[in-house]
């Protein structure tokens, strides 16, 4: 598989100061479906998604080419907290969701959310790594039915269990056993 020339948050930002089009468009790629998946599980659809995700990346091209961010956590973190925060006004403006969410479009508020998000981040990295840890089917199993959305009817039959039950059972087993590993290698940052 060929690697890609921004493989680093300092590479995107350089390919961004230096007008390569290529940079912003892997950065478009990139954390899109992070921000569709939190979207998509907060009351949007997937062209809000693509909305709000066009509009913080836009904020951050914007504030790398005039030089005014000086970024103090990864892209990913960043670009999250931008998104979430427009998608929260957003929602507030439509009435779904009561929060006061504060009237400014320079992200001032960025720097409180983002020890949470690094912290949150690092939460995911230590899943992920559970996860691959896990062993099959367990790993397929939970992440057909958490991260693909499958059905326990569906995973039955993929599966090849007697009945939804057993499938539920051996879901359940299988979480346990990924809680485990997690907890096994998590130590929250105190």
């Amino acid at each position: 598989m060929k690697k890609s020339l921004y493989e680093t948050d300092e590479a995107i930002v350089d390919g961004i100061r230096n007008d390569d089009n290529r940079a912003l468009a892997h950065l478009y790629k990139l954390y899109f479906p992070m921000i569709s998946h939190f979207i998509l599980n907060n009351n949007g659809t997937e062209d809000e998604a693509k909305d709000i995700y066009q509009e913080g990346v836009i904020v951050f091209y914007e504030k790398i080419r005039d030089n005014s961010l000086e970024l103090t956590c990864q892209i990913k973190t960043y670009l999250y907290s931008v998104c979430r925060r427009l998608w929260l006004k957003k929602l507030a403006e439509k009435g779904r969701y009561m929060v006061k969410v504060e009237d400014s479009d320079n992200f001032l508020g960025l720097e409180e959310d983002i020890p949470r998000h690094e912290e949150n981040e690092r939460q995911f990295n230590v899943m992920a790594d559970a996860l691959s840890q896990l062993g099959e089917p367990c790993r397929s199993l939970l992440e057909d039915y958490y991260f693909r959305t499958q059905n326990m009817q569906d995973i039955t039959e993929k599966f090849g269990y007697t009945n939804t039950d057993t499938a539920k059972n051996q879901k359940y087993k299988c979480l346990q056993r990924l809680k485990k590993i997690f907890f096994a290698a998590y130590k929250p940052e105190v």
